[in-house]
């Protein structure tokens, strides 16, 4: 055999010893020949598997070797050639190793047929006639196919629902929407926006999909077509595999063409031109993918490009700016809002039809409507393979998570050092002038005996801060002593701060001792802000009576039906800015304490200046309805304060919500028991609303707030923003309230009534005992809403009893006159349980109130007990339900 037959020392097998993962194969835009679309049998390895064609003079059957990989194939002996072999070759590949497919590989493959006969094993194929049947052939990569090549490798997308925050890895910008919000390969994880699906390179790593080389292909008598041009396969849509499981799903092929690769790597590469750039929604470095923080000009844009990265991570950035490369005539660059007003375009749009976090007419956090992340959440989903979720195999449905109109900040800042340095001062009882090192935080005022140890004099909460003022009683002074500078008045004494040397200029001597005017100014300005800290600087006047920033700090509180002129709220309550309980429809939620009498209470603070008309009436709305009610099982509001710039509801302050209890439960659900005890509470509550002909609209488990963090706690309605006033028969057609949670009638634009309520309590129940949305991620909420298309999995659903499920379905039911009022509800058998009423009797004990249960209902339960053998408590307090008083049911 001459030199020229022999397989050059450079030439190499197409695959290494350990080669890539099973890909399923792509669907091509149209089909090859039929002769191809048949040649491979079932994929076994060791020898042909031939059907009516072995020895046939139709057909050719021999063995191809790809590496440590054999198939055994079939060829109609009329089409044979050397060319339809390639063609086979290359199907093969991109199916079974699409990792190691490149471009122009058909040019760059060579074939040998094994003869043992020569010295020379390794035969040169140059014709098919040297084919024959039952031959070994080889396939070699030759040594045309340098390193430079450039390798096109697809990336394998299928439409991917996300449990936790996620960035596009093309444009950096966030995926948007509850559920289906955005395509992740199969190959690499990566992840990308569906309109960025025809923009992103063919370079997919497949470093996911790594296995060893004797996995066979999936299915007997597959046909591998050859993908002629990647480019041509279309994006498979998300409705062609709705109903597949997400381990079965065929990922669709999708990324730039090859014409475009081609370019591109043509293309001179050219340093970035980066610029200051204001982001309009949430992004992430595309270099060290962490999120770029901030109001405005939070990084740095490529003019070009439209690469973006922070400023320290600009000099970082290799020099590979392609420029404006085009696409169907339009630009493909990274980013998507460079030039462009922060529109919502149909790819924000999320699969129920609502719109996204950034929704325009969604209410937004008082950060000029940007939404902001705790940077720790960034990195939770990275790799979906390490996050917790519910086994495909069991439930396909939603896991219950805060939905977006209520956003929950669990994690409890630390206290922050506002001001530290040193100070003098002296009391009303002791005139003596001491020196302390003072440090002020968000919560309280700390005396310490120097400025790095532990030891402190004196701690003073903000919250008994009564008032700081101008110095006015100089009675106290030692005689020959400086005056004080200010003082700040508490229920029990009052402290003299701050020693005046009567020297106009600036001592920076006596200053860091604590001494002189300008110094003391300093700390009663910090001191002021502090008491308010989420008031406007305008409104922290450093004494009475200084113009017009003080009328500013003047207000209106309406409490108990009287309206009080001329209060200031920082004077009855203090706000702990760093205490975020939370943000509902209309502001956000700090932590706050009564002055005087030290009670903890809730105050949400509403910007009137960032919040439109309508929402400031939903507001006044919801106030005007809490006042109105009294009822153990409806939140409390105290008071409500008014200025130019603000609103500030003070309520009771509860421990937590319902939701935050059942995500927090050892398998993020809670027992029967449990529920039985916490939903006949809400129905209770319910009641009452419902007979004031209020309904609450928006009933869902963040509104439903816990008073302890007892086992079997007290719980309080809240959020009233979008409650309406509807009597029994009638109805109202505004949309109101949280998709999730929505009836059907009111997705349908259609009238509703009380029964809305009833709806949202059968979702309540659903996700109590399961942990999940009775919804299924693959298919639209709104389609399984308006059919009530309800599954029960069985896990968990076989471990709940059938009453439970039969309420759940009487509750969610489509047409309004076969769902279950609350009445028909509270008598339902599943809460009509001994335990609970035993539980809810204790309940009502410990509190001294009785207002769930009935009287009458004792000696039906007391027969029960008698006739099971059954223990009956006797210590239960007999008070008379307090409906009885003001409703007869």
């Amino acid at each position: 055999m001459s030199a020229n037959n022999s397989p050059p020392s450079a030439q190499k097998s197409v695959f290494p010893a350990t080669v890539s993962a099973v890909l399923p194969a792509p669907s091509p835009c149209s089909s090859p020949k039929t002769g191809l679309s048949a040649r491979l049998s079932n994929g076994s390895f060791s020898a042909p598997s031939l059907t009516n064609s072995r020895g046939s003079v139709h057909t050719v059957s021999f063995l191809l070797q790809i590496g440590l990989t054999r198939e055994s194939v079939t060829i109609e002996a009329q089409e044979l050639s050397l060319s339809a072999v390639k063609d086979l070759v290359c199907s093969i590949v991109y199916q079974k190793f699409p990792e190691c497919g490149f471009f122009g590989m058909y040019d760059k493959i060579l074939l040998f047929r094994h003869d043992m006969n020569s010295e020379n094993i390794l035969q040169l194929i140059t014709s098919a006639d040297e084919i024959h049947e039952g031959d070994l052939v080889e396939v070699v990569l030759s040594a045309l196919a340098t390193v430079e090549d450039f390798q096109i490798r697809p990336h394998a997308l299928y439409v991917h629902s996300y449990k936790a925050p996620t960035f596009c890895d093309y444009c950096g910008e966030m995926l948007w929407g509850l559920v289906r919000q955005g395509l992740k390969c199969e190959g690499c994880g990566l992840n990308y926006h569906k309109r960025c699906a025809f923009k992103i390179p063919n370079n997919c790593s497949g470093v996911r999909k790594r296995r060893l080389s004797n996995v066979s292909l999936p299915g007997p008598g597959l046909s591998v077509p050859r993908p002629l041009q990647p480019e041509c396969v279309p994006l498979l849509s998300e409705e062609s595999h709705t109903h597949q499981e997400p381990s079965k799903r065929i990922p669709s092929w999708s990324g730039r063409p090859i014409w475009m690769e081609k370019m591109v790597m043509c293309r001179v590469k050219v340093p970035h031109t980066f610029a200051v750039h204001s982001y309009g929604r949430p992004t992430i470095c595309q270099y060290c993918k962490r999120l770029l923080k901030g109001l405005f000009r939070q990084g740095m844009q490529c003019k070009d490009c439209k690469f973006n990265c922070h400023k320290r991570c600009a000099s970082k950035v290799p020099r590979d700016c392609l420029g404006e490369v085009t696409f169907n005539g339009e630009p493909c660059s990274v980013g998507t809002d460079a030039d462009m007003p922060m529109d919502i375009d149909s790819s924000d749009v999320n699969s129920d039809g609502s719109r996204g976090l950034d929704d325009s007419e969604e209410p937004s956090p008082p950060e000029d409507k940007m939404f902001f992340l705790d940077p720790t959440d960034l990195d939770v989903e990275r790799d979906e393979e390490t996050v917790k979720t519910i086994s495909p195999s069991t439930s396909n449905n939603i896991p219950l998570m805060r939905v977006v109109q209520s956003i929950k900040h669990t994690k409890r800042r630390s206290s922050t050092v506002v001001k530290e340095g040193w100070m003098v001062h002296y009391t009303s009882r002791d005139n003596l002038r001491k020196r302390h090192y003072w440090r002020l935080d968000s919560k309280c005022l700390t005396l310490f005996q120097n400025e790095s140890g532990s030891k402190y004099y004196k701690e003073i909460p903000l919250s008994e801060i009564l008032r700081v003022s101008s110095p006015q009683d100089f009675t106290s002074i030692s005689q020959g002593s400086n005056p004080h500078c200010f003082e700040i008045i508490t229920d029990t004494v009052v402290y003299f701060v701050g020693e005046n040397n009567g020297s106009s200029s600036h001592n920076p001597v006596l200053a860091a001792t604590g001494v002189g005017l300008d110094v003391a100014q300093s700390w009663e300005k910090a001191i002021r802000q502090a008491l308010m800290p989420v008031t406007p600087q305008a409104s922290v006047c450093t004494s009475p009576g200084q113009g017009k920033d003080h009328n500013l700090a003047t207000s209106i509180s309406v409490s108990n039906c009287q309206v009080q002129e001329n209060v200031d709220i920082s004077s009855v309550y203090q706000i702990f800015a760093d205490e975020v309980l939370g943000s509902g429809q209309f502001g956000i939620v700090y932590g706050g304490k009564h002055r005087k009498t030290g009670r903890d209470v809730a105050i949400k603070v509403i910007d009137k200046m960032r919040f439109p008309t309508k929402q400031e009436s939903q507001l006044r709305n919801e106030v005007a309805i809490l006042q109105n009610l009294h009822h153990p099982g409806i939140v409390n509001l105290e008071c409500m304060f008014e200025t130019p710039e603000r609103v500030f509801v003070v309520m009771e302050k509860l421990h937590g919500d319902m939701l935050e209890m059942i995500l927090s439960s050892e398998k993020s659900r809670l027992p029967e028991r449990i529920t039985k005890f916490m939903v006949t509470q809400i129905l209770v509550a319910l009641r009452n609303l419902h007979f004031k002909n209020i309904v609450h609209c928006d009933l869902k488990p963040e509104n439903v707030l816990l008073a302890s963090a007892e086992p079997f706690p007290q719980v309080k309605l809240c959020d009233f923003g979008f409650a309406r006033i509807i009597g029994e028969k009638s109805f109202r057609r505004s949309v109101v309230g949280t998709p999730a949670y929505l009836a059907p009638e009111v997705l349908r634009s259609k009238g509703y009534n009380r029964s809305l309520d009833m709806w949202s309590v059968g979702v309540i129940v659903y996700v109590s005992l399961s942990g999940t949305f009775p919804f299924n991620e693959d298919e639209d909420i709104n389609d399984q809403i308006q059919n009530a298309a309800f599954m029960y999995p069985p896990n968990p659903w076989r471990e709940i009893s059938s009453e439970a499920i039969d309420l759940i379905n009487n509750l969610l039911q489509v047409k309004m006159r076969k769902r279950y009022s609350v009445d028909k509800s509270l008598s339902h058998p599943w809460l009509q349980d001994y335990q609970t009423w035993l539980d809810l009797r204790e309940f009502e004990t410990r509190i001294g109130e009785r207002y769930i249960t009935h009287e009458s209902d004792d000696a039906r339960w007391e027969i029960h007990a008698y006739t099971h053998n059954l223990e009956y408590p006797k210590h239960f307090i007999m008070a008379p339900n307090p409906d009885d008083m003001e409703e007869d049911p």
